[in-house]
């Protein structure tokens, strides 16, 4: 995700604001209302990815812990189901309020926490708090139908909460996850039990604080902890449903872990995805889109970043070119908690590594290295996880950088001429999540548009999302949607009801 049109503006950042003022006083699990004693002696260490430094220590949830969590969310789930759904909104709004008023702190936690620009994660804020009221304003809307039966009978479906639901998110975007995240199955009267980023847990934490006497006990909780911690929390058999962003594999992992009791799952997972750049296309706003679409700005470390560009042959070497200058005047790597930064770092050694391990792999293969590729050369950064922004040219559909996603600041440009083979291309990888395709023809647009195998996509624009349209995916980037009323429809089950009015 990359942003959700909002009217409103996120408030300026205090240059003056420190780090240790707004990190989290608490560093444990949360559950029934309280913040918990760690129990087992595991922890997990959270790093700033701009300098290397370690940020905090945290305990790891064991299995214990997770029962504890998910047995404080059932118990509390029939009292929050029989909750007034405008209670429910009023509580939602007020976490929205609370998210606002506190947005600059939590930027900058997460900025400090993922190495993405506190400037950008101003807007995550907002976005959370968007999301928040956007599914407070659809409890009345959890809703059935009657059904004619012809024999007299009265017949009618009710949509009710399916329980416990467990919400698990990656570090790409720690807060606006966590927060936006808890909306759509709380409005619904679930409860939730949330696993924020073993990368990047403690903005999720400093959430936990800001919304602790703003629903009931038991109806939010939070436990830490990584990949084990997470398998728990899925295959718990209280569980009702799992709500997942991450990567295919992930996904995957979750749908073996919730066959057994069948459980409903939601999953946003990885993205290839692809921009097409036709000959009419307006060439400047092409060009922009091309670098936006990219994410640089989070370091390609998005699941919708357009990281395969196809431009046209007849535009193919200019378009190059001036997407090159672009990204070097608008994208330069620097320390994610100054306001000037327009890139961060990589969220965490291992994302570091593999991203360079894609581009020695990509050259391997034979693809133009345009620009970028390396650690940038500034002293101030040597300790970070910082990569250079990166364009391949020369890309061939086969290639791995064309076929895997890299999640880093990668971005592959492949030459195209007919239509009919360029579209064996866009849908020739295993994902489906997002789309771009620039043209001043509104026949072309649509008929490409169609033809493209993914869920979401653009014209002659990206990136951008809108709170009521259905994001998700084709292929393996995942199953159901968000952002939307089908998102809330995904935390809910409908009954029937048939009802003899016979005398």
């Amino acid at each position: 995700m990359s942003s959700i049109a909002s009217p409103t503006t996120p408030p300026p950042l205090d240059p003056a604001r420190r780090l240790t003022d707004a990190l989290p006083t608490h560093l444990t699990h949360f559950w029934a209302g309280q913040w918990q004693s760690a129990q087992g002696k595991d922890r997990l260490d959270a790093f700033n990815p701009s300098t290397g430094e370690r940020l905090a220590s945290l305990p790891v949830a064991q299995p214990a812990e997770v029962d504890a969590a998910v047995r404080a969310a059932a118990q509390s789930f029939p009292d929050w189901r029989r909750t007034p759904p405008l209670e429910r909104a009023r509580m939602l709004r007020l976490a929205a309020a609370r998210i606002r008023e506190h947005a600059a702190e939590l930027a900058l936690i997460d900025a400090a926490g993922c190495g993405n620009p506190v400037t950008a994660m101003l807007f995550d804020a907002e976005i959370a708090a968007t999301q928040l009221e956007y599914f407070a304003g659809l409890v009345l809307e959890i809703k059935g139908e009657t059904i004619p039966t012809g024999n007299g009978s009265l017949n009618y479906t009710q949509r009710e909460p399916l329980g416990v639901v467990a919400r698990i998110f990656p570090f790409n975007h720690p807060f606006m996850f966590a927060a936006g995240k808890i909306a759509a199955p709380l409005a619904a009267g679930n409860t939730v039990v949330i696993k924020p980023p073993e990368q990047a847990p403690l903005s999720t934490l400093r959430l936990m604080e800001l919304l602790a006497d703003v629903f009931p006990p038991g109806v939010l909780n939070c436990v830490l902890g990584g990949r084990d911690t997470g398998a728990t929390l899925v295959a718990h058999p209280t569980v009702a449903a799992v709500g997942l962003i991450g990567s295919v594999q992930a996904g995957r992992a979750v749908l073996a872990a919730t066959a057994h009791d069948m459980k409903h799952t939601l999953l946003e997972l990885g993205g290839k995805n692809a921009m097409i750049i036709f000959p009419d296309s307006d060439f400047e706003r092409a060009v922009a889109g091309a670098v936006r679409g990219m994410n640089f700005t989070w370091c390609g470390q998005s699941c919708g970043s357009t990281s395969r560009l196809f431009v046209h042959e007849s535009l193919h070497d200019r378009f190059v070119q001036a997407l090159v200058e672009r990204v070097g005047r608008e994208h330069r790597p620097g320390i994610a908690t100054d306001p000037a930064t327009t890139m961060g770092a990589l969220a965490s050694r291992a994302q570091y590594e593999r991203t360079l391990d894609y581009i020695a792999v990509a050259r391997q293969e034979g693809a133009t290295l345009a620009c970028g590729g390396e650690h940038p050369d500034d002293p101030a950064l040597q300790r970070g996880w910082f990569v250079e922004p990166t364009i391949f040219t020369d890309v061939r559909p086969d290639m791995r950088i064309a076929q895997e996603e890299v999640f880093g600041p990668v971005l592959s440009v492949l030459r195209w001429e007919d239509e009919a083979s360029l579209l064996q291309a866009v849908n020739g990888v295993d994902f489906g999540l997002t789309a771009s395709v620039w043209t001043r023809d509104l026949a072309t647009a649509h008929q490409i548009a169609s033809q493209i195998q993914a869920g979401y996509i653009w014209v002659n624009d990206c990136s951008s999302h809108f709170m009521g349209a259905p994001f998700g995916g084709y292929k393996r980037s995942g199953k159901g949607r968000e952002e939307s009323k089908e998102e809330l429809f995904e935390f809910t089950q409908v009954k029937n009801i048939n009802v003899s009015v016979q005398r």
